[in-house]
């Protein structure tokens, strides 16, 4: 399987954490909370956490308040579509397949829930054919895109499709909630909207960076699962997150790391870049020491926190996206996602920079036609 386009979308409204942090204090809600729950909103906001602004599905802060059940479900049934489709034409028009080569399409999401499921609108947004094959996947939480990517090269393997769009779309703020619980008050702090498409194909395609598919794996950890996950209070969805949750998924990356580069014969100081999914600071900071990597290395995960918070699913395709526009070093490429379950993914994928691929060989590429980065919508 290669992937043969990327598209990253985010909602057109960016806040800083300062701006969050007084659009909390004039906020009812805020009130409402004890002295130490408003000194850790103030410290994670206010502090360095490696967050600086998120998008947010938002006209203004002051909505993220209305938490009524029914207007958390009305800001995900609109916008979730929206930034779906809108990530996943960037990413056919970067990988310049037309909408009736799509054989299949498949959307995760874990913030909110519709039926039929995104699959139905984005489909017809993006005007695909009647008989795509249409899988909406549920209940993965940020590590979603590999599972998903994996379930397409399943697909592609068997010979039912030639080519599937994998999406991953996230409105965390239609999964806002406040109380004196600290994960739940960090998570408020961290997460932004964003989605992430990638176009993949059996066969690569001409003029493009080549991203190869060579070997995945999983780590599936039922009895950390309250470490991190979404339970249904008052009608709304309200994230458990322990502080546990850096060391776990530190522990499990390293043991899907070794796994999956054991399986594939590759020595792991060949891998060139590294793309983990930027969870927060502390868990970067945590895969850092864990995995022995050096700063530059987080490079691109970094960013993608720096500039979007924890996007959630999306996550690791924004910083994707990013490598490929930054240039980052070919060759073997590291991606890395974990999340509710408590689960962790990793994919092992080849990259070369090239001009264009068919019978006559491959060619090398000019800068200018690189993979460009995220937009907003």
């Amino acid at each position: 399987m290669f992937i043969v386009g990327l598209g990253t979308a985010a909602p057109p409204h960016r806040y800083s954490q300062q701006e969050c942090w007084e659009a909390l204090q004039v906020s009812s809600h805020f009130a409402l909370l004890r002295p130490r729950s408003q000194a850790i909103l103030r410290k994670v906001l206010l502090g360095d956490n490696g967050v600086e602004t998120r998008h947010l599905c938002l006209n203004s802060l002051g909505e993220a308040f209305r938490l009524h059940p029914d207007d958390l479900h009305a800001r995900f049934a609109k916008n979730a579509p929206a930034l779906a489709a809108q990530a996943a034409e960037r990413a056919l028009d970067e990988s310049g397949a037309a909408r009736s080569d799509i054989d299949a399409l498949l959307i995760s999401t874990c913030t909110g829930y519709l039926c039929p499921g995104l699959t139905s609108y984005v489909s017809e947004r993006l005007g695909l054919r009647a008989d795509v094959v249409a899988l909406d996947l549920v209940g993965q939480g940020c590590g979603a895109a590999i599972p998903n990517l994996r379930t397409a090269h399943a697909l592609l393997a068997s010979g039912q499709c030639r080519c599937a769009l994998s999406i991953c779309v996230e409105v965390c703020s239609a999964a806002f909630y406040l109380d004196d619980d600290p994960g739940v008050l960090v998570s408020a702090c961290l997460f932004g909207d964003g989605a992430g498409a990638a176009v993949v194909s059996n066969q690569p395609y001409a003029n493009r960076r080549r991203i190869r598919w060579l070997a995945a794996s999983s780590a599936l950890c039922p009895a950390d699962r309250d470490l991190l996950r979404f339970e249904l209070k008052g009608g709304m969805l309200r994230n458990i997150l322990s502080l546990r949750v850096p060391e776990v998924s530190a522990q499990q990356a390293e043991a899907v790391l070794a796994r999956t580069l054991g399986r594939a014969g590759v020595d792991r100081n060949r891998v060139a870049t590294w793309i983990l999914h930027a969870g927060g600071r502390d868990v970067l900071l945590e895969l850092r020491e864990r995995l022995k990597l050096e700063e530059k290395d987080l490079r691109w995960s970094a960013q993608t926190l720096r500039d979007f918070g924890n996007v959630s699913s999306p996550s690791v395709l924004f910083a994707l996206e990013a490598a490929c526009a930054g240039r980052a070093p070919t060759g073997y490429w590291w991606l890395s996602a974990f999340g509710a379950g408590f689960t962790c993914h990793g994919a092992l994928l080849e990259v070369e920079e090239i001009a264009s691929i068919g019978t006559e060989g491959i060619e090398h590429k000019t800068p200018e036609n690189l993979v460009q980065p995220a937009h907003v919508i």
